[in-house]
């Protein structure tokens, strides 16, 4: 973990780590896209034989084995786990479902004028994939934090994608009664999602994290089909002026194993508070090869010379995750994808059972939007209705903004109704 200041010549230093971190969004899935376009395309073009070439290829799973998991071994599945395994799933799932309920948007009307109305209503999207990575680690949290909004939005048709499944995602899926999973990751699932083939048709949205080439994947397809957010490795940063350097270190290490990729950043004006962390996070990565690779590549420690600086510098970075001491913090955090405050909120406990979704938006995009909702499964239809009187009251000023922008026909369509209302048409003419 390098320590930086920004006082004296640190500042330099700090700027510089600072202007790159600022592009650190797309800039590897360049490395991986005439790869990952050669897939899709593939894909695209030859529907289930080439996705379960790919498949083979890259997955390593073989070609004769079925692409979708019959629901018999989803079953199978949660009758395996342990009793205490389910009750914690329950448990996130219930946390999940009620933070998303509060989420969804309610359909109203307003009449701003009399003889106008307009309002919105909120429909589901017909079909959704959920991608569940399935590398070093099982990830059914994942399928709980992608699949549980869609099922609140009312989405009918929610498809679950993962290489290589394992049994908890699976014991997840059928806690959830999700019965349409598919063995298969990567671009090629992706494609699959994104432009269908007859054993896996297509959705309308994909959501979910994934590796580099799940999200250039993603990339390439958002044209034909809704994503997410290209989301990159886990971050993490902290802006602390009184925190407990252990719980500190303890969640630097715990968001740093999930990928030696992952930006861990501490920033605080307490010099003192800077060199206990590391020391903690010395001692604490010691048997944790991924977090203390991670921590050595693309962990920080600033110290700054105010704490309005340090917060600069936090909103400036935009992380995933980001832990602040106090309540009266929230007030000067304008970007971050989910926020954790003082020395009881581990972040840890975010990326499973309190109810927030851990999907969260990475390498700045949380300057431009938060992480998965609810929102990300539904559409939001407006609608609006007229009487001659509210004719009467609105339409001669869009007549002549019609005219300004020489739109003669739009001009025309309004004056038809106008004259018909002065005429005495009905509220049915």
């Amino acid at each position: 973990m390098e320590l930086l200041t920004t006082s004296g010549s640190g500042a330099r230093k700090v700027e510089r780590l600072l202007k790159s971190l600022d592009r650190r969004g797309a800039t590897s899935l360049d490395r991986v896209e005439r790869q990952v376009r050669r897939i899709v395309d593939d894909v695209r073009r030859g529907g289930d034989r080439a996705l379960l070439a790919a498949r083979a290829h890259f997955d390593g799973v073989p070609r004769r084995e079925p692409l979708r998991i019959a629901p018999g071994e989803l079953h199978r599945a949660w009758e395996e786990t342990s009793p205490e395994l389910h009750a914690a799933l329950k448990l996130a799932a219930r946390n999940i479902m009620e933070f998303a309920k509060r989420q969804l948007p309610q359909p109203w009307d307003s009449e701003p004028v009399p003889g106008v109305k307009t309002g919105q209503r909120v429909r589901p999207l017909a079909a959704v994939g959920c991608y569940v990575p399935s590398g070093r680690h099982p990830l059914p949290s994942s399928l709980l934090m992608t699949a549980i909004p869609a099922q609140v939005a009312g989405v009918p048709r929610i498809v679950v994608v993962s290489p290589r499944p394992a049994r908890e995602t699976l014991a997840a899926a059928a806690l959830l009664g999700i019965d349409e999973v598919y063995q298969v990751g990567g671009a090629q699932a992706i494609a699959a999602l994104a432009y269908g083939t007859p054993l896996l048709p297509r959705v309308d949205k994909i959501v979910g994290p994934g590796n580099l080439y799940v999200t250039a994947a993603k990339r390439l397809v958002a044209f034909n089909c809704g994503i997410d957010m290209l989301a990159g490795p886990t971050e993490i940063v902290v802006c602390s002026e009184r925190g407990h350097p252990e719980a500190i270190a303890a969640d630097l290490v715990a968001q740093a194993e999930h990928d030696t990729e992952t930006l861990s950043v501490l920033v605080t004006s307490q010099p003192a508070l800077a060199k206990h962390v590391i020391r903690e996070l010395k001692e604490q990565s010691r048997r944790n090869p991924v977090a203390r690779e991670a921590l050595r590549s693309h962990g920080y420690v600033i110290v700054t010379d105010t704490k309005e600086e340090a917060r600069e510098i936090a909103n400036r970075l935009a992380p995933e995750h980001l832990t602040v001491d106090t309540e009266e913090d929230l007030a000067w955090v304008q970007n971050a994808g989910s926020v954790f405050v003082g020395n009881w909120s581990s972040q840890a406990l975010g990326d499973y059972v309190s109810g927030p979704n851990h999907t969260l938006p990475t390498g700045g995009a949380a300057r431009i939007r938060g992480g998965l909702s609810v929102m990300d499964f539904v559409k939001l239809m407006t609608v609006q209705s007229y009487t001659p009187d509210g004719v009467s009251a609105l339409g001669q000023a869009a007549v002549m903004l019609a005219e300004a922008e020489g739109l003669s026909g739009h001009a025309a369509a309004v004056q038809l109704r106008i004259s018909r209302a002065a005429a005495g048409g009905t509220r049915d003419a």
